[in-house]
């Protein structure tokens, strides 16, 4: 079964890449880039690395990335025993400055968890990020999928019914274009890769409002999402409830579930318009 990977891992730029990165400058901090380069280079596949693991992945010199891990040693967000070096949980302050900035998911946690308890699925909240959904909230119930998700884990927006529901708030072209960074790839027999089919597909969330994608992240897996909006209407992010087919086929998912769903969206997206 294929599993797609808790964070992504950064690999070292081509010469393609680094001619088209931006050039240092007023507007732009190198040191500060590339510190984060090194913080990315950690993952869930590579929680300790040694100095060159580091420096490789990260596509830097040695010198280079021994100083800034150094740095990140001497602030506390990385830890070191003499060989190998380690995030330290100093690091979890910069996601959660993310997710207090957006207060508003401190008041939707407990409607996912009602909603929990009403339809007992799994419910997550994700925001897109390039050609990915990150989640930002996850109540589950039990574990019903190989990937070991919670805040921060990254999924394709284009296989996930998070990530349609997310890509149906592009403009065509925007959509388009993403569609294409994606490369979109058969994750299993259902997985739609076609770029104009997923245009369609997407097409129909916008029109009806909600996204249901039925096995096609991986096998047995069914999810439905709704959007969360501010009061403009734009939406901000996604919710949505997974399921096992082997307990509940998609259509039964869709007449039983679908409008809780639609329902702790609504209402989590009226919060979210008292906050902004």
């Amino acid at each position: 079964m294929w599993q797609y990977p808790q964070r992504m891992t950064m690999t070292t730029p081509t010469t393609e890449d680094a001619n088209s990165s931006p050039e240092p400058g007023d507007s732009y901090v190198q040191s500060l880039a590339r510190g984060l380069e090194v913080i990315r280079s950690f993952s869930a596949e590579s929680p300790r690395q040694t100095l060159t693991e580091v420096a490789e992945r990260a596509g830097l010199t040695r010198a280079g990335a021994r100083r800034i891990l150094l740095t990140l040693q001497t602030l506390g967000y990385v830890h070191h025993d003499g060989r190998l070096f380690q995030l330290t949980p100093r690091m979890l302050d910069l996601g959660f400055a993310y997710l207090s900035s957006l207060p508003f998911w401190n008041l939707a946690e407990p409607v996912m968890e009602a909603l929990v308890a009403q339809v007992k699925e799994s419910c997550s909240a994700a925001v897109l990020d390039g050609t990915d959904i990150v989640y930002v909230l996850r109540v589950p119930t039990q574990k019903i999928m190989r990937i070991s998700l919670g805040v921060g884990s990254r999924l394709p927006a284009y296989c996930t019914s998070m990530g349609r529901m997310l890509l149906a708030g592009l403009p065509e072209s925007e959509l388009r274009q993403r569609l294409l960074d994606s490369q979109p790839v058969a994750r299993t027999q259902a997985t739609v890769v076609d770029i104009d089919q997923l245009m369609d597909r997407i097409a129909q969330v916008r029109e009806q409002g909600w996204a249901l994608v039925d096995q096609e992240l991986e096998e047995g897996l069914i999810s439905m999402a709704a959007p969360i909006k501010d009061r403009q209407g734009h939406t901000l992010a996604a919710l949505n409830i997974s399921g096992q087919a082997n307990r509940s086929n998609a259509q039964v998912m869709q007449d039983t579930m679908l409008s809780p769903l639609l329902s702790a969206s609504q209402t989590i997206s009226r919060m979210v318009g008292l906050q902004r």
